[in-house]
């Protein structure tokens, strides 16, 4: 079992779409997924925010300036962030593309880490229980 719980939590430092149908594959109760699940995420979004300093600080070594050539129209993370900011990026961006993701893109954005962090977590938290609890009622249809 505790195995079983390794691995959720593991999955879920990468993707909590993941871990959540293997913790109901693995037949570990609700309550268990939920935590194994929130502290993997939280661990992902931990390691991605300060990583993402090193990374970035490394990728700019490397990087020219590259001329500008045609404005393109932004894409959806972008819209969110005009739009929400750093409160929608964490939220919004953990929700749909997850919150490593959502760290790469903060980080891009010069978003202050901390920041991120603290709306990332919570909407790892907000993921973790929504899906799990959503998942957690769609078996008791089977």
């Amino acid at each position: 079992m505790f195995y079983k719980i390794l691995t959720v939590a593991g999955l879920a430092t990468f993707e909590i779409y993941a871990a959540i149908p293997a913790g109901f594959a693995f037949g570990l109760s609700p309550i268990i997924i939920f935590l194994a699940s929130l502290v993997g995420g939280i661990i992902g979004v931990f390691v991605a925010a300060y990583l993402g300093d090193k990374i970035k600080s490394l990728v700019n070594q490397f990087r020219k300036n590259k001329v500008e050539k045609t404005k393109k129209e932004p894409g959806f993370i972008l819209k969110i962030w005009e739009k929400y900011g750093v409160i929608g990026l964490g939220l919004l961006g953990t929700m749909s593309v997850g919150a490593p993701i959502s760290i790469g893109i903060g980080v891009g954005f010069n978003v202050p880490t901390n920041k991120m962090v603290f709306w990332c977590s919570l909407g790892v938290l907000i993921r973790c229980a929504l899906f799990t609890t959503l998942g957690h009622y769609s078996m008791q249809l089977f």
